[in-house]
C-alpha cells in the first residue's frame, strides 16, 4: 500500500460549465432551462465530461444575470423547479456525471432576506454580513473610496 494520499477527483476531472439560460431551451420560449440540460446528458457523457458546473439557477431578479440570488432554497421558475433539479441530478448520476451548483453567497440580491435584514438597522445581527459605509461629504462616495495616491503633474 502507498502512503501517498489519492488525488482528489476534481483535480483530474473534465468540467463543462453551463449557463442554463443560454444553453438548451426545452419549452420553446427562447430561454434555456434545466430540462434542456437533462436532454443533453448523453452528449456530455460522449464528450468525456466528468462534471457539470451549473451557473446560478436560483431565483433572482436578474439584475446581474442570476448572480444576484434572492433565494438559495429554490430554482428560478424560468429554469424549472426543484423536481426538475432532482431529475437532473438523478439522470446525471446514472451516467456517472457529477453536478456542481455555482453557489455565490456573496452576491445576494437586494431582495434576499439576508440583505433585507442587514439593512434594517445598525444593530441587526446580519448587519456585518455586508459592508456598509456612511456616504461621503454632500452625499458622495464614502471616504473609504477616495484615492490616497499622490496626484502627478
Amino acid at each position: 500500500m502507498s502512503d501517498t494520499p489519492a488525488t482528489p477527483w476534481w483535480k483530474q476531472a473534465v468540467f463543462y460549465q453551463i449557463y442554463p439560460l443560454s444553453f438548451q431551451d426545452s419549452t420553446g420560449n427562447g430561454k434555456g432551462d434545466l430540462q434542456g440540460i437533462i436532454d443533453r446528458l448523453d452528449y456530455f457523457q460522449d464528450l468525456g465530461v466528468d462534471a457539470l458546473w451549473i451557473s446560478p439557477c436560483f431565483p433572482s431578479p436578474m439584475a446581474d444575470w442570476g448572480y444576484d440570488v434572492s433565494d438559495y432554497t429554490d430554482i428560478h421558475p424560468e429554469l424549472g423547479s426543484l423536481d426538475t433539479l432532482d431529475r437532473l441530478l438523478q439522470s446525471a448520476h446514472q451516467r456517472g456525471l457529477r453536478v456542481l451548483l455555482d453557489f455565490v453567497p456573496n452576491h445576494t440580491s437586494e431582495q434576499h432576506p439576508w440583505f433585507q435584514q442587514s439593512r434594517k438597522d445598525r444593530q441587526n445581527p446580519k448587519r456585518d454580513w455586508y459592508i456598509w459605509r456612511d456616504p461621503g461629504p454632500n452625499g458622495g462616495l464614502p471616504t473609504i473610496y477616495e484615492s490616497t495616491a499622490p496626484v502627478k503633474d
